[in-house]
């Protein structure tokens, strides 16, 4: 996603835990849906959300206009890494694929977790969110949003251009005047992109030992400054690392 002044973002689509709502993303993207769209809501410490703003805009062909309720799905064919300590919006707390996830200990459900730079699909009180109106994390998460809507994805890289945003005065953090809205150059699929100029990332796998020496780190801090250690840490706190690959790797 590409604001005014070169400023760029990478968005990480979730299509193992909301595959109508990923799907319906990539054709709002494909079909250039968001030409002329804004950010127009910076909630501080909370969200910024981008759009049409209520567009009457037709749905491009492809589009599921009325989604499943993607808030949660089953456990079946992931694994989870636990935490290793409580969470305390779900019985269990993890990590899957490199998401942070929320679970049920003796029920069949896992969703992500709204975290700092998490992206969600923006609803009404009746609908699901079609995937037009898009906002993320910007301030503590927001857990007490998680299985009330779509997770989508989350921001790796950019997060820095919503979070820095001057905060709206209106209701729910909206720009009181149009001319404050941030316009969006262009939001394309990264595989539409050329060879040369695509993103590759990785993550820091949860099932190495690295992995797990680094959340024993992030709930024991040790070091001169750090008088007493936590003893624990909190989802959102641990921050699943993610990189850019380096030049002509792939992955």
């Amino acid at each position: 996603m590409d604001l005014k002044e070169g400023k760029r973002l990478v968005i990480q689509l979730a299509p193992d835990f909301a595959p109508v709502h990923a799907a319906n993303i990539r054709a709002l993207a494909r079909s250039d849906f968001w030409r002329g769209a804004a950010i127009y809501r910076v909630h501080d410490n909370f969200v910024t959300q981008w759009g049409n703003n209520e567009t009457e805009k037709p749905w491009p062909e492809g589009v599921v206009a009325a989604p499943p309720a993607e808030y949660t799905r089953s456990l079946k064919g992931l694994k989870v890494t636990p935490l290793g300590y409580p969470d305390q919006f779900a019985p269990g707390a993890g990590f899957v694929r490199g998401w942070p996830v929320a679970y049920s200990t003796k029920g069949d459900w896992v969703n992500v977790a709204h975290c700092y730079g998490t992206v969600g699909a923006g609803r009404g009180l009746t609908d699901t969110g079609a995937g037009g109106e898009l906002y993320a994390v910007i301030g503590h998460g927001p857990r007490a949003l998680d299985r009330n809507i779509a997770v989508v994805g989350r921001v790796i890289e950019g997060i820095e251009h919503l979070s820095g945003l001057p905060r709206g005065t209106e209701a729910l953090g909206r720009y009181k005047e149009r001319s404050s809205d941030v316009p969006i150059t262009t939001i394309r699929l990264a595989s539409a992109m050329p060879d040369g100029e695509r993103p590759v990332f990785e993550y820091l796998d949860e099932g190495s030992k690295a992995f797990a020496d680094y959340v024993k780190v992030k709930a024991n801090r040790k070091d001169d400054f750090y008088i007493r250690s936590a003893g624990g840490v909190d989802l959102c706190g641990v921050g699943v690392p993610v990189r850019r690959k380096p030049s002509g790797e792939r992955g």
